[in-house]
């Protein structure tokens, strides 16, 4: 399991296209991933549950992946959150 904490830096957060674009990405990794807020967790890979944390810009959180490629799928996650979705 590899987790990382992350603030999110755009100022829509994870809601509309960024967090379609965030769930795209998540789904081209093979691991397990979820987010977390607050310590509620949802899987990363479901754009019900993504939304459904209220994540906006500022707020922190962890990713978490378990499996062939956690810390890829982590890192890759994370820096696009760092990032602001700029990519």
């Amino acid at each position: 399991m590899y987790v990382k904490d992350v603030e999110v830096q755009n100022q829509v957060g994870l809601h509309a296209r960024p967090a379609t674009f965030f769930i795209q990405k998540a789904n081209e990794y093979k691991s397990s991933i979820w987010v977390e807020k607050e310590e509620r967790r949802v899987n990363a890979k479901s754009l019900l549950g993504v939304l459904s944390l209220g994540i906006l810009g500022g707020n922190n959180i962890k990713i978490i992946a378990d499996g062939a490629d956690e810390q890829e799928a982590v890192e890759g996650l994370a820096k696009l959150v760092d990032s602001g979705f700029a990519e």
